[in-house]
């Protein structure tokens, strides 16, 4: 009995160890031949299929490109949907859906900062730890809210973020279970906010 668990147990570290985990990103028409254009409500601006323990993911990211011009698309909703293939149709695993906010200064576009997002194993657990990130700017072209977004189970973590030039209108919140994330994906995400910071020059502090 000891030998037949103890070959079980060596059987799932190989399967384990062998199993590949990879993401790459999907040009238009890959994206066609998956069909994932029937998944979602809106263009789609970014897909993903990434291969982990758990089987192939797609990963959509829409914007409803609501006005489109020769210098700009603005976009008042988004879209990130994460579905498996079933059997020839697709088993949704989770979805996130924004908007434009009700705001002074008023919230002109929304869109997915695709350069800070990411779905890479984090933990190094066999999984793949999704982490979307999207902004919104301002009529005066001024960026006003920032989420970050991390997928870990199947569960979101939410960091919201909101920009303004004065202490009281500004804040910069972690959901109340963001301590359950492990720490290597907690401490991912804090260098991912200190590099947003940096670049967008950005405070994401509270006020």
């Amino acid at each position: 009995m000891k030998k037949i668990t103890l070959f079980l147990f060596l059987l799932n570290s190989i399967f384990a160890f062998s199993q590949k985990i990879e993401s790459y990103p999907l040009d238009k028409e890959q994206i066609t031949q998956r069909e994932l254009n029937e998944i979602s409500d809106f263009p789609i601006y970014k897909a993903f299929e990434y291969s982990d323990k758990g089987g192939v993911t797609n990963l959509v990211l829409t914007e409803n490109q609501k006005n489109i011009s020769k210098k700009d698309t603005l976009n008042t909703k988004i879209q990130a949907i994460c579905v498996m293939n079933d059997h020839g149709g697709f088993l949704e695993k989770w979805r996130i859906n924004d908007l434009l906010e009700d705001s002074i200064p008023k919230e002109t576009t929304i869109w997915f900062w695709t350069k800070y997002c990411s779905t890479k194993d984090l933990d190094g657990d066999g999984y793949i730890d999704p982490v979307i990130v999207y902004g919104t700017k301002t009529e005066y072209n001024e960026i006003r809210r920032v989420k970050i977004i991390t997928v870990y189970n199947n569960k979101k973590y939410v960091i919201r973020a909101v920009e303004c030039d004065l202490d009281y209108c500004r804040s910069f919140k972690k959901d109340s279970n963001w301590n359950k994330l492990p720490q290597k994906i907690k401490t991912y995400v804090d260098q991912l906010v200190i590099k947003i910071r940096k670049e967008q020059g950005l405070l994401l502090v509270n006020g």
